[in-house]
């Protein structure tokens, strides 16, 4: 590698410099020939520069895709070690290039981002099979000429350009993901690039490395604390609570007991956080729960973040410069990272990985920052500067773009910003249909940062406010008072708007951080949500008194999840009960009104809800839960999620059987989830008897719009004779957009 650096220093042009790397290669290898093959747009393998063949077959040879022992080396992507390889079957015969006296043969492919770009080919005139240190050589310079190569492509000009080989990716292309933070966003691809694993494994001196190791996690909480008293500041106590958990793992003791005792052992600092993070990795990789995977990510962030206080990086928030309009490319990306960058400049984020409920995902949603997540292999098809669209309402990245895509993204985000200036006009008007049936559109809620949208979207209430996200985001089982402060301050955002409360629902993909995951085969339909509160009765009356205490001289909503049986409910509301009375005994203020319901999120609950109503002051239809548990199609799971419309016939008549049952007992039901927040679902949920529907903040504005020109009974007229158990209908979709159009309703 020094040799290679040497012989490339001062040289220009691409072909110099091709030049020059392999005339090093000869020398330092000690063999005959060094050649590159570079992959033409026509996948054409071309000799793009050689050391020993003819200088005359630079840019005339040309191998077909497949073709030869190069063309073998590039189609499998895998090294070919040859001590005779003219008499290889593959071997393809090149009179131009002068090679009739070279016997032994090393192909190793020129690989980027899972790419193959070319070529590197070294021989000799002696029989010999190279040995596996040399095989590695190759590949690791080949690895460095991929750089160099993409490198002087991106400065481009004349002397950029080579022969017209285009290496990196151009066409347009899209990529599937999943929206975490929703938004349109047009930018340009910056890659986010973690430090890079150490070379250097042993100190010299284990004394010094110590003081290192020291002055780099001063360095690092030095940076955190900014960034908490900083830019953090800034964000909802809700938001801010997430870097102070991030905090809390910088001032760790066992975090930092556990790096110095590595370094005890002669390891250098460097090595010491990677040996480290690999206990972390071992130890919380083995987790089925996403959630844990996530608390992993955090973790790598922390790691990474002292690498950079170790190599002398400045650690200060909004450090990391970046291009106006940037779009960052990253496999996952922590918490404290996303700060790094100006948000000012910020446009939006795309992972390969990432999930929902990670941190960097709340945090995108609280500062409005598109974000799309598990868009895998992207990273093997970006560059640094590409065009990139980001939609998160299609969940799509449009890379490099047409013109005519661009053309028609940007007017999608005028649009945007237009209808956002219209629903803005109506938020304050009351969601009454054209036949003058008043519909409640309430918010899903679960974070402080979440209740500001109430007064911004005009909604009627929180129609779900779920309580596990304070769970979540802590290290540590919230305390009474802390779960008594947080319910309190949603109550007090929401005014004289209702508030309905949904107690705990862990387990399944949501697993605390202090709990010990319970390994199950199916965790979405095991032990979680009502099952754990009531197999653990304390947690679930410990937080039914925090709830009372709240809400005390206030109206208080407060609901079950994932009930199965009437039983469940029975017990559940027993539970609730015990929380009152005892309440009443101590003399503590009570809530003037109490209203204690049911989330009916199961195919069996939903047959029994005429005997629920007998118990229940409210219904609230689930109806993500209920829609998956009906279809058996994890709604996490984009191989099967998309493979049900909710507008089918059956899951229609499902939901007018729970709608019915619910009227003729007088009992309030409304319905929570995404299809509430679309307005082609919402339009046929209210054509249904729906009277309250409760979803995202995004879904308000054009759910409300929708609504105000619906006739529901026109609607409910076409739709009933289409939901019989006669129809064989595939969903009743279209019949509702026809519909739509033909009566001038926005969906």
């Amino acid at each position: 590698m020094r040799a290679i650096r040497k012989a490339m220093a001062g040289t220009e042009s691409v072909q110099e410099r091709l030049d020059d790397f392999v005339e090093a290669i000869t020398e330092a290898m000690q063999v005959a020939v060094a050649s590159i093959y570079l992959r033409r747009p026509s996948r054409e393998l071309e000799l793009s520069a050689t050391q020993g063949l003819k200088k005359s077959a630079v840019h005339k040879t040309l191998m077909a895709p497949g073709e030869g022992l190069v063309g073998h080396v590039a189609q499998t992507a895998r090294p070919l070690n040859l001590a005779e390889a003219p008499s290889h079957p593959l071997f393809s015969y090149r009179p131009e290039t002068g090679e009739d006296k070279y016997h032994s043969f090393l192909g190793v492919p020129i690989l980027r981002g899972g790419r193959t770009l070319g070529v590197l080919v070294v021989q000799s005139e002696d029989q010999r099979n190279f040995n596996e240190e040399e095989v590695e050589d190759l590949l690791t310079v080949a690895m460095v000429l991929a750089e160099i190569l993409i490198d002087d492509e991106r400065v481009g000009g004349k002397k950029g350009a080579l022969k017209g080989i285009t290496l990196a990716p151009t066409k347009p292309e899209t990529f599937d993901g999943k929206s975490f933070a929703d938004g349109l966003a047009e930018g340009v691809a910056h890659l986010h690039v973690p430090p890079v694993p150490p070379s250097d494994m042993l100190s010299e001196n284990v004394a010094t490395e110590q003081i290192r190791l020291e002055e780099g996690v001063t360095k690092l909480r030095a940076s955190v604390d900014a960034m908490v008293s900083g830019e953090a500041a800034g964000l909802s106590r809700a938001s801010k609570e997430i870097y102070e958990t991030y905090r809390m793992f910088a001032y760790d003791r066992r975090w930092v007991q556990r790096l110095r005792e590595a370094v005890q052992s002669g390891l250098t600092s460097e090595a010491a956080v990677e040996r480290v993070r690999n206990e972390h990795r071992a130890r919380l990789m083995k987790s089925p729960d996403p959630y844990m995977r996530a608390r992993l990510h955090d973790l790598e962030d922390l790691a990474n973040r002292l690498l950079r206080a170790l190599s002398g990086e400045n650690l200060g928030p909004g450090k990391k410069d970046i291009p106006q309009g940037a779009i960052i490319f990253a496999r996952d990306l922590g918490p404290a990272e996303l700060l790094d960058y100006d948000r000012d400049k910020l446009a939006g984020i795309v992972l390969e990985e990432g999930s929902h409920s990670s941190h960097t995902s709340i945090i995108c949603r609280a500062i409005g920052v598109p974000l799309i997540g598990r868009a895998e292999g992207i990273l093997d098809r970006i560059e640094i500067g590409d065009k990139v669209l980001l939609d998160a309402e299609q969940n799509q990245i449009h890379l490099r773009p047409v013109e005519s895509k661009t053309a028609g993204f940007q007017l999608r985000m005028n649009i945007r910003g237009e209808v956002a200036k219209a629903y803005e006009a109506v938020k304050n008007r009351p969601a009454i249909t054209k036949d003058n049936r008043h519909v409640s559109l309430q918010l899903n809620a679960g974070l402080l940062v979440d209740l500001p949208q109430l007064e911004l979207a005009g909604a009627d209430g929180i129609g779900l406010f779920r309580t596990e996200f304070q769970f979540m985001v802590s290290e540590f089982m919230p305390r009474l008072k802390d779960q008594t402060d947080l319910y309190l301050k949603a109550l007090q955002a929401a005014g004289k708007r209702p508030v309905t409360f949904r107690t705990l629902d862990l387990g399944g993909d949501k697993i605390l951080p202090y709990m010990d995951p319970v390994p199950e085969e199916n965790p979405a339909i095991g032990w979680r949500a009502i099952r754990i509160g009531l197999d653990r009765p304390a947690l679930l009356r410990y937080q039914c008194r925090a709830l009372l205490a709240a809400a005390a001289g206030r109206h208080l909503r407060v609901m079950f999840p994932m009930v199965t049986t009437v039983d469940e409910l029975i017990e559940a509301r027993s539970l609730f009960d015990t929380e009152v009375k005892r309440a009443s005994s101590l003399g503590k203020d009570l809530p003037h009104k109490i209203e204690v319901g049911v989330m009916l999120e199961t195919p069996s609950l939903a047959w029994s809800v005429r005997a629920v109503c007998d118990h229940a002051d409210f219904v609230s239809v689930g109806a993500n839960d209920l829609m998956q548990f009906f279809f058996a199609a994890d709604r996490d799971n984009i191989r099967v999620s998309d493979r049900y419309d909710p507008l089918h016939p059956a899951s229609l008549s499902i939901l007018r059987f729970i709608v019915d049952g619910c009227k003729q007992a007088g009992v309030p039901v409304s319905i929570c989830g995404e299809i509430a927040g679309r307005p082609i679902e919402a339009v046929t949920l209210v054509a249904l008897g729906f009277e309250a529907l409760s979803m995202p903040v995004t879904g308000i504005g054009p759910v409300k719009a929708a609504l105000l020109a619906l006739d529901a009974e026109k609607l409910k007229e076409l739709i009933t004779p289409l939901i019989t158990i006669d129809s064989r209908l595939p969903s009743v979709r279209d019949h509702v957009r026809e519909f739509c159009m033909a009566e001038g309703i926005p969906v």
